[in-house]
């Protein structure tokens, strides 16, 4: 089964060209190869909660994307808010893979553990807030890659069999 993917990239510095989204390249690269996914939107926003909830209903509403995956603003800094963002937006949480997501991020860098980032519902579609760095969302999202063929077949009701 093929899952519809949006990347969202909170980054001030991103949003005006200042740096390049490494992170995204590596979330695209593990949703093709390890999850079997196709990503039909991709954008950068400042880390403004209004712009990142527009870009997450929109993505969720308007394209009917199976997983929304964030990278940035989920640290402790003033303008991290990513998941105040999402929940603002989210009919349901799933804080289980938030916290298996932290704990095995925690157990190979102590630092991990300052992650804020959270797991959620909106209509169908799964978000999770994942790290601004390549390293760290790599760290975050390997530990759950197994996890997400259930919760997206449980969130988008296309279980097989069903």
């Amino acid at each position: 089964m093929r899952w519809k993917v949006a990347l969202l990239s909170a980054s001030d510095k991103g949003s005006r060209g200042e740096r390049e989204d490494t992170s995204a390249q590596v979330i695209r690269e593990l949703v093709e190869e390890e999850l079997g996914g196709d990503i039909v939107d991709y954008r950068v926003v400042p880390d403004e909660q209004d712009e990142i909830r527009a870009a997450l209903i929109e993505m969720a509403d308007y394209f009917q994307a199976d997983l929304i995956l964030t990278t940035g603003g989920v640290g402790l800094g003033f303008r991290d808010v990513t998941p105040e963002a999402t929940l603002r937006i989210a009919d349901r949480s799933v804080p289980g893979l938030a916290e298996a997501m932290r704990s095995a991020a925690a157990a190979k860098f102590r630092m991990n553990a300052l992650f804020r980032g959270v797991c959620a519902i909106r209509g169908r579609t799964l978000i999770l807030n994942l790290p601004g760095e390549p390293k760290g969302v790599n760290d975050h999202l390997m530990p759950i890659m197994d996890l997400l063929p259930e919760a997206l077949a449980q969130v988008t009701g296309r279980r097989k069999g069903s």
